[in-house]
């Protein structure tokens, strides 16, 4: 009995060994300098996450669904094209893939009623002014696409950090803070992960030079976007199974 209930709870969540596994072997990569491992683990951190969707997808409603695996999907390309963030054009289109997920993201938090709240969108909106700043004056070949992917990040990011979607989570700062009984209250800290990880990148293309620098931020970029990953996702999916739920 022990063992099929030990063989059932494994089953139920391989995505997230899956996923888990992924990441890892992806960070790594990165640290060590091994594109052939970041070729193999990185593609594998989007789908599954969009595996643990369409798990759920009978508590979520085709629209969550179908906004949950877009997103997963763009990233999933967003993150072949990353795997090389030193070449330009994979970094743009890397970028327009990740907007497409933002706009996914974006989506599915406004249709469950995020609002952007002064005390979170104006800092995210510095930052967004800032990095654009400096991406026109120091990489003008990239400067457009970033700064319009940028916009879309942050709107992301606004919108989960509202209070309002984990009305039961106790805020600091006007973010919620991240508690195991409401996964829905894990969106703020997903947003702002998402932002720190991209912003990351960055100041690592601009400012780092020396190889031992950047190969702690590459290792950082890429720990800190997994681990927001998971967060919006999950976050995402609980607010699709309490309003199923309270229907």
């Amino acid at each position: 009995m022990a063992f099929g209930r030990i063989g059932t709870w494994l089953l139920d969540h391989a995505e997230h060994f899956v996923f888990a596994g992924a990441a890892a072997a992806t960070v790594y990569g990165g640290v060590a300098g091994s594109e052939r491992v970041q070729q193999v683990a990185k593609p594998l951190i989007a789908p599954a996450l969009a595996a643990r969707v369409l798990r759920r997808r009978a508590d979520l409603g085709t629209s969550d669904t179908v906004l949950l695996v877009t997103g997963l999907a763009a990233a999933t390309v967003g993150d072949v094209f990353m795997i090389d963030p030193d070449d330009d054009t994979r970094l743009r289109r890397g970028a327009t893939s990740f907007a497409v997920m933002q706009s996914a993201y974006s989506a599915l938090l406004a249709t469950h009623g995020a609002r952007p709240r002064r005390g979170t969108a104006a800092p995210r909106l510095a930052a967004w002014a800032t990095a654009s700043g400096l991406l026109a004056a120091k990489a003008p070949a990239v400067a457009p696409t970033l700064t319009g992917y940028g916009a879309l990040l942050g709107t992301t990011a606004t919108l989960a950090a509202d209070p309002a979607l984990a009305p039961d989570a106790a805020a600091v700062v006007g973010l919620p803070v991240p508690n195991r009984r409401d996964r829905r209250s894990w969106l703020g800290l997903g947003g702002l992960l998402f932002t720190g990880s991209d912003g990351l990148i960055v100041v690592r293309k601009l400012f780092l030079r020396q190889e031992k620098s950047r190969v702690v931020a590459e290792g950082a970029v890429l720990a800190s976007y997994a681990a927001a990953q998971v967060l919006l996702v999950e976050g995402m999916i609980a607010l699709g199974i309490v309003r199923t739920r309270n229907r």
